[in-house]
């Protein structure tokens, strides 16, 4: 076998491979007569087939046969002698496939790149962290019982959090628009559900008011016919209620599944979930960091291959979180565009982070993954069988333990960078973070 590699571009190899004919035909030949043995064709004793008549029935399909296994065979063993890792599948093309001569195919592929990791000791990075003070949980608490809460009708004048009921109509140039009324419909002053200063003008309504707001519908609005215009809306205000938060009472404990109703049992579950949350926000916050740090001072080539393929995983995703596991929407009807920036980060940190512990010969720690597993399932009502069913399906356990080195990933490269502390409030750690802004408008 004769092998020979040409860079093509970037990553992509195209390797030529040269099988002796020698090879080809007694593997053929002898599936020929294997072929024979088992074969049954009228006319002929089962077992006393000619092997001329077996290949002259079957002689086209069997060589098929036997190239694709020569090809998956020697294609291994060619990479192997030139100490090449392919990324993806490749795209083969027979050169030469005539009987009695050598094979010979060319397999088109892309290659894993080599990785040099760069000094992390220069990368900057800011650690925040955050408690949950008495005032986070208070409005926590009051943000839950809102969600329970009733309205009462009250006959004075609307302000910002009370719930209107309006009938409205809209109107540009004196001519009403499609879309453009409605009835009967619930609106709360400050939701900014409607279009800016339609809920502003609406305060100091009193119930029975006929009110006319005038408006400019935003340039970016979805529809173009209305984009930046001036429009009347005609409002009949028919009830002005108030929001009643919910009491802190046993009723409201049991929706909340508590063994124990009692303000005291209440606040600290709350503390404790709001706790849980925090935690994983400022660790989120802090990996991402992190890894685009490790982007940053390493750039790589990523295989098109990895990246196609992480693309088909987050379109699956995509798909499950929003139309439901039994959905039978075609994932790929997603443009490929919408995930490529996400999938190609993707690709470029599991390249570095594999990298990484190779060159300081990280394992998953037992212990880690023991009280991450422990963690997760007390969110459960029975932690101790969400435990065991983990610890009896090897593929889920190994998903813990790639959480886990992942993390002692970051913890390594957080020993080489200057790190500095920073304590930041609740609302801000929780919050998630805001794209950066493009260059010419950070600019300004």
């Amino acid at each position: 076998m004769q092998v020979s590699v040409e860079t093509t571009s970037g990553l992509e190899r195209l390797m030529t491979v040269s099988v002796p004919a020698e090879r080809i035909d007694q593997d053929v030949s002898k599936r020929i007569q294997q072929t024979a043995r088992t074969v049954r064709i009228d006319g002929f004793r089962p077992g006393k087939v000619p092997t001329k008549v077996v290949k002259q029935r079957y002689g086209k399909g069997i060589r098929e046969e036997v190239l694709g296994q020569v090809v998956q065979e020697t294609f291994y063993q060619a990479l192997q002698q030139e100490e090449l890792t392919p990324a993806g599948s490749p795209a083969i093309d027979f050169t030469t496939d005539v009987e009695g001569e050598n094979l010979e195919y060319t397999a088109k592929f892309e290659v894993y790149p080599q990785v040099e990791l760069a000094d992390y000791s220069s990368v900057e990075i800011e650690r925040k962290s955050a408690d949950v003070k008495d005032a986070d949980l208070d409005q926590m608490i009051d943000t839950l019982r809102k969600q329970q809460a009733d309205w009462t009708e009250v006959e004075r004048e609307a302000a910002e959090g009370d719930r209107v009921r309006i009938d409205f109509e809209g109107f540009v140039d004196g001519e009403a628009f499609d879309g453009g009324k409605g009835e009967g419909m619930d609106l709360v002053l400050g939701s900014n559900t409607m279009i800016p200063g339609f809920e502003d003008q609406l305060a100091g309504a009193k119930p029975g008011a006929d009110v006319e707001l005038n408006v400019t519908f935003p340039e970016n609005y979805q529809a173009e016919n209305l984009k930046g215009k001036d429009a009347l809306f005609k409002v009949k205000v028919h009830s002005v209620s108030e929001q009643v938060l919910a009491e802190l009472n046993e009723e409201f404990y049991e929706k909340f599944g508590l063994e124990e109703k009692t303000e005291e049992a209440f606040r600290s579950e709350v503390k404790k979930n709001m706790e849980r949350e925090l935690n994983q926000a400022v660790k989120m916050k802090l990996k991402d960091q992190v890894f685009s740090k490790l982007i940053d001072i390493n750039p790589i080539d990523v295989p098109a291959a990895l990246i196609d393929g992480e693309i088909d995983s987050l379109r699956k995703q995509a798909v499950m979180q929003f139309a439901g596991p039994d959905s039978d929407m075609d994932h790929t009807a997603l443009p490929k565009e919408m995930f490529q920036d996400q999938a190609e980060r993707r690709v470029k940190i599991g390249l570095l982070m594999q990298e990484v512990i190779k060159v300081n010969e990280l394992e998953a720690d037992e212990e880690r993954v023991k009280s991450t597993l422990n963690e997760m399932a007390e969110t459960y009502q029975d932690p101790q069988q969400v435990i065991d069913w983990y610890m009896g399906n090897e593929e889920m356990l190994g998903q813990i333990k790639g959480l886990v080195l992942e993390e002692q990933v970051v913890d390594k490269l957080l020993e080489m960078a200057n790190v500095t502390d920073t304590e930041i409030s609740y609302e801000d750690a929780i919050k998630p973070e805001q794209p950066a802004a493009p260059a010419e408008e950070s600019a300004e």
